[in-house]
């Protein structure tokens, strides 16, 4: 099979499972666009934050002199045309008024308004399989954000974030375990990444290109600190739409939960880890900002594609 007309993601997965000389082979390799861009760096991605259940011997290959260069290079290319979108301005301490506003701008896009009121379960479904909930590894998440923050209200807020991921000692409780009974109580479709929108492979890619980078922490915090000041209007939508279609409370519980508790994370962010940060160090207000805006532009970018491909008026609503 010739390399030439093959998709780097392809190749990718092949030389993760073949070894050594495969992967020596793709040092150089480009990409056949920006689809084939995201599906490689999740596949890469996926070493860095997936179960070794999952990935087995793969995870060996991590950082392989290949993948890394791989990495480095489609992420820089990446970084670029991501900043060419978003150009915070921002005034010395304006940076947590600065998410608010960001964030209330986004709060309601038109597809969870849809969403409420329209969609019957079938559309409803395809669209929760490929939003992923408030992002359903967040708690890995925050557990790599605060890697080597000094001790202080910032990494007090995080740790405190966590425990109420982790159900604060209640495993019934665990926002991971939550949305595993939502999955189960729906049966919610599994989408394969090679199946879903650029838009989608994007917006999934972005977290991981800042989990896998510790130069981007202060874009993590950004972006971390959007999702929970986002979720919650937008988990009042799902749940709108859960109740409408009559669903189980265990289909609802995971939308409400996160309704009732994102609002006070992101209050908790932007008061306790964003503030104090930026008084500490005034150089990551607009690094953390930088973050903030890119998880903005790929949230529209995929609420816009959802919007245009999905939200069609529908003549009657199916039930569960």
């Amino acid at each position: 099979m010739s390399t030439e007309s093959t998709p780097l993601a392809k190749q990718l997965a092949v030389g993760l499972v073949a070894g050594n000389e495969a992967l020596e082979k793709l040092h150089d390799t480009k990409p056949d666009g920006r689809r084939d861009r995201f599906l490689v760096l999740n596949q890469i991605y996926d070493l860095h934050r997936r179960s070794l259940d999952e990935l087995g011997q793969r995870v060996q290959w991590q950082h392989h002199p290949s993948v890394v260069a791989i990495k480095t290079r489609l992420e820089t290319d990446w970084m670029q045309e991501l900043d060419q979108f978003v150009t915070p301005q921002i005034k010395d301490g304006d940076t947590a008024d600065a998410m608010r506003s960001m964030a209330a701008r986004g709060r309601a896009p038109r597809i969870y308004q849809w969403l409420a009121y329209e969609a019957n379960w079938h559309e409803t479904l395809h669209f929760l399989a490929l939003e992923g909930g408030p992002d359903d590894i967040f708690d890995d998440l925050v557990a790599t954000c605060q890697i080597g923050l000094p001790s202080g209200p910032a990494k007090m807020e995080l740790a405190a974030n966590y425990g109420d991921e982790m159900g604060n000692g209640h495993i019934e409780a665990v926002h991971s375990v939550l949305y595993r009974r939502f999955v189960d109580a729906v049966k919610l479709p599994y989408i394969p990444l090679a199946k879903q929108p650029t838009e989608a492979l994007e917006r999934c890619a972005l977290l991981g290109l800042l989990a896998a980078n510790r130069c981007l922490q202060p874009e993590m915090i950004g972006a971390l600190g959007l999702i929970e000041l986002s979720a919650g209007p937008q988990c009042r939508y799902v749940d709108q739409c859960l109740d409408r279609l009559g669903a189980s409370q265990d289909a609802r519980a995971f939308y409400q939960m996160h309704a009732d508790v994102d609002p006070r994370h992101g209050a908790g962010w932007l008061d306790n880890v964003v503030g104090p940060l930026v008084n500490e160090r005034p150089e990551w207000g607009p690094r953390i900002l930088r973050g903030a805006a890119w998880k903005n532009a790929v949230n529209d970018a995929f609420f816009t594609w959802a919007d245009r491909t999905m939200a069609q008026p529908v003549a009657e609503t199916s039930h569960v």
